[in-house]
């Protein structure tokens, strides 16, 4: 199928009613329409005082980011992708290379073989079997892995080369090559410059390598990666945000990597992530459980523990969204309040609503482990269970099993 008979709608609250194209960026005016931050502003800009489309006079000419709309643009952007990908696929299908030409296409790679790499992709991405060719084939992983280690390797060619590591992770029996400091800067290019699903597919193999504490330093203390993969949770990309927190997730073990990662202010991002009404159940949990694991460590604690707002944000999330997410807010709440006795965060949990919560997950059907913690929490904050239990109608609250 041709890409012309690719037809693809867009919803017309994607467009902006200025351009008529997919917006970019887009704001609401306090009319509530919302516009391209581009189209709107050269409006304003041209000393127009009315809403384009309502033709209301402003009272106000704020723009407010509309992120609510911009995540599902994204989301319909990536199926998009995804649609034209497979279309894609369907038409070249017969054009997928043999053993022998991809045998050949290996032998002749060379820095300007950007189609020879496509190819490599394609056939990569066919089939196990293939993948399997590909891992047992003489000085394939060499010559790949010199297009990571040479500086003048444009993004484009990185992105592809990225693409065929993602696509061999399984594969790949020796990682410790792709720590070297010319592979992390290339990596880290493509964090920086490459298109969304580069970016997440950069982010995936950094995880398959942070294999143990010697990798895991490594990563750490590669100067801009942590930095750029902290930028990485405000953009507006569920998939990359959710990668992200993966990859902190299995680099935070050893101390001293929580110590780094706490000094790019990750605590903050992962406060505003909770904040935000929008935020996907699988990125709330992945939060929940970096924070708990941020909180083992001394700077995290404090951070976590003196921060009222964002203990309130963790309090919230008992019985609201997961029982996954319930055990993590649980725990880093039981440390702080219980096993630390920290002042502080036990004052935060008791003005908020977090002692009810506590209550009603004491009877719900949830784990031995967090009736347990929320039992010692009761306890430390000096409640009387028995006296508060009576007087709370439990037959018309609803409580989500954990």
């Amino acid at each position: 199928m041709a890409r012309d008979d690719l037809y693809i709608a867009v919803p017309s609250s994607f467009r902006c009613p200025i351009s008529l194209d997919v917006m970019k960026s887009p704001v609401s005016l306090c009319t509530g329409v919302t516009y391209d931050r581009a189209s709107i502003q050269r409006w304003l800009d041209s000393g127009n005082n009315t809403c384009p489309a309502t033709m209301q006079v402003l009272e106000s000419k704020d723009l407010v980011p509309n992120r609510n709309l911009q995540r599902l643009i994204q989301i319909w952007l990536d199926s998009v992708a995804r649609r034209q990908l497979d279309a894609d696929s369907v038409r070249n299908s017969a054009a997928v290379p043999s053993q022998n030409q991809v045998k050949l296409l290996v032998k002749h790679l060379d820095i300007n073989c950007f189609s020879s790499l496509t190819k490599i992709i394609c056939f990569a991405r066919e089939s196990e079997e293939n993948r399997e060719f590909l891992a047992k084939m003489d000085g394939f992983f060499s010559k790949v892995l010199d297009f990571m280690r040479n500086a003048e390797s444009g993004i484009k060619i990185v992105e592809q080369v990225v693409k065929i590591l993602d696509l061999m992770l399984t594969k790949i029996s020796d990682k410790k090559p792709l720590l070297e400091t010319n592979c992390l800067s290339t990596i880290l290019l493509v964090l920086q410059r490459g298109n969304s699903d580069s970016q997440i597919e950069a982010v995936r193999l950094l995880e398959s390598i942070a294999v143990d504490g010697e990798s895991k330093l490594k990563i750490g203390q590669k100067e801009g990666l942590v930095a750029e993969l902290v930028k990485s949770l405000r953009k507006e990309n569920p998939r990359l945000i959710e990668a992200s927190l993966s990859f902190f997730i299995a680099i935070t073990m050893p101390k001293r990597i929580k110590t780094v990662v706490i000094q790019y202010r990750i605590i903050p991002e992962l406060k505003y992530l909770l904040s935000q009404p929008n935020t996907t159940t699988s990125i709330t949990e992945k939060a929940l459980e970096l924070l708990e694991e941020l909180s083992t460590c001394k700077e995290g604690r404090v951070e976590i523990w003196h921060d009222s707002v964002l203990l309130g944000r963790i309090g919230e999330t008992v019985l609201k969204v997961s029982s996954n997410a319930t055990e993590h807010a649980v725990a880093i709440l039981w440390s702080g309040c219980y096993l630390f006795r920290d002042r502080k965060a036990q004052e935060a949990v008791a003005s908020s609503n977090g002692m009810t919560k506590l209550l009603l997950l004491m009877q719900s059907n949830c784990s031995p482990a967090v009736r347990q913690m929320s039992g010692d929490l009761v306890k430390v904050l000096g409640v009387n269970y028995k006296l508060c239990l009576s007087n709370y109608d439990t037959k018309t609250t609803h409580i989500m099993p954990c």
